[in-house]
């Protein structure tokens, strides 16, 4: 069953919006504990936090700010160096170039289907099934728009703006109706303890919560997302899987690594740092403790 914290006042929508661009140009912690209460219903307690989603908060505000290896394993671009370092060259969608501006895409020497992403941000991306049918105006309009938006100053996650704004071109790696399976594998001090596997995307999206060994954690289900109706099977070359996402989270302190599985053949799409800005209505709000015992961020608490 849903959290009931999903439903939504109207009339405090309507004043959360009108003042959030004021709090958050003056304050961006206080910004983040209104936004936080306002989506979880909780109150955001810093100061040694014990919830899963309010350890995130922690590190969204004072650590990822303060460290470069964020903004750069953040990056669409330069994450693609870190995965080579680590060895892992082979997981890398095969790129088509990346780009400063959408005028500067070759479109005639792009296949018939491509993925555009930009760099700098989560979200911002255009999957390109036909070439030939792309609406070059307003794909350009869209593109200008992300390129000039500072996600991080807008979203309070602050590790994005060191990101140059940039266009990636990968290969479109799944098929005409969906893209293919999606692993999240969630690391905690380098550790994988759970994951969610997308399916669906492009006709019937569901999310499917899992422990590590595949056991189902459906409480971890959140902010309303549907499961499926059976159950994902877990794939023959998980354990690969599980020894990639550690491998590319050994250097931080949390990470949800996504990987797609393209008939056995693993890929590797992009690490993030703070899911859905780490403001997650679990099912069961028990699942926020429970993960939360599994994120130790005592070493930059300590240092307050």
């Amino acid at each position: 069953m849903a959290n009931p914290n999903l439903k939504e006042n109207k009339l405090k929508r309507i004043i959360a919006v009108s003042l959030r661009g004021i709090v958050r140009f003056f304050s961006p912690t206080a910004y983040v504990k209104l936004q936080y209460r306002y989506i979880t219903h909780h109150k955001l307690i810093l100061k040694e936090p014990i919830r899963y989603t309010a350890k995130l908060q922690y590190l969204r505000l004072f650590v990822y700010p303060n460290d470069i290896t964020y903004s750069v394993l953040a990056s669409k671009a330069g994450v693609r160096n870190y995965v080579e370092e680590c060895g892992l060259k082979d997981i890398l969608i095969p790129s088509y170039g990346v780009f400063d501006s959408y005028e500067d895409i070759n479109f005639n020497d792009l296949p018939s289907q491509f993925v555009l992403k930009c760099t700098h941000a989560s979200g911002f991306n255009a999957i390109i099934l036909d070439k030939e049918k792309i609406n070059h105006k307003e794909l350009k309009k869209k593109f200008r728009k992300y390129l000039k938006t500072d996600i991080g100053k807008k979203s309070v996650e602050k590790h994005y703006s060191p990101i140059i704004p940039q266009i990636i071109v990968e290969q479109y790696v799944g098929n005409e109706n969906a893209l293919p399976i999606e692993y999240k594998i969630h690391v905690f001090n380098g550790k994988a303890k759970y994951l969610y596997v997308v399916t669906g995307r492009g006709k019937d999206i569901r999310y499917d919560n899992f422990y590590i060994d595949w056991t189902p954690f459906d409480g971890a289900q959140f902010n309303g997302w549907k499961s499926s109706d059976i159950k994902p099977k877990k794939p023959s070359n998980f354990d690969e899987m599980i020894k990639i996402a550690e491998t590319l989270a050994k250097n931080v302190v949390f990470c949800r690594v996504d990987l797609f599985d393209v008939a056995g053949k693993i890929y590797f799409n992009e690490m993030t740092f703070t899911p859905a800005k780490g403001t997650l209505i679990f099912d069961d709000d028990k699942a926020d403790f429970e993960i939360g015992k599994w994120l130790n961020i005592s070493d930059f608490t300590k240092s307050k």
